[in-house]
């Protein structure tokens, strides 16, 4: 695998700009893994990723923070998870998680939090607040990965 590839973006605008180009790419079984501080854009990103699978505009797509997972129709079915406030392990099997991984493209927040629910197989996509902007840095982990990766950048 090729290292981490990083781009800055300047706005929350950019930001949702790059999650939409990323989402076009994405397939069921796709999984994002957004790591970054409170308030680093990765919900922004997330509702980029929304655009890109064609999820209907009136679909609010919003932080799942205290809903914990939404799930949105379009092109291809979108799981929007947070797991922030994810206190212990046991909870993860009530989220149905990686039953999901078969039946959609997957965004998961903090999914620093938990990384072995994570997939072996996903983009990781760390999200960093800097004077410039946002410092956007993306880890591909397999084959898949690696092939979203290629067509984003």
């Amino acid at each position: 695998m090729d290292g981490p590839r990083s781009t800055i973006v300047g706005t929350p605008e950019e930001t949702k700009h790059l999650g939409e180009r990323l989402g076009r790419a994405m397939a069921v079984g796709d999984v994002v893994a957004l790591i970054g501080p409170l308030g680093s854009g990765k919900t922004t990103f997330a509702q980029g990723l929304a655009v890109g699978l064609e999820v209907p505009p009136d679909r609010h797509v919003a932080s799942p923070t205290f809903a914990l997972v939404n799930e949105h129709p379009g092109r291809v079915p979108f799981l929007h998870a947070d797991l922030y406030r994810i206190a212990h392990h046991a909870e993860l099997a009530e989220l149905g998680l990686e039953e999901a991984y078969d039946r959609a493209a997957c965004a998961l927040e903090w999914a620093d939090r938990f990384p072995h629910i994570v997939p072996a197989d996903h983009l990781e996509v760390t999200l960093a607040t800097i004077d410039a902007g946002r410092r956007v840095t993306f880890r591909a982990t397999g084959s898949r990965a690696q092939a979203l990766l290629k067509a984003i950048l």
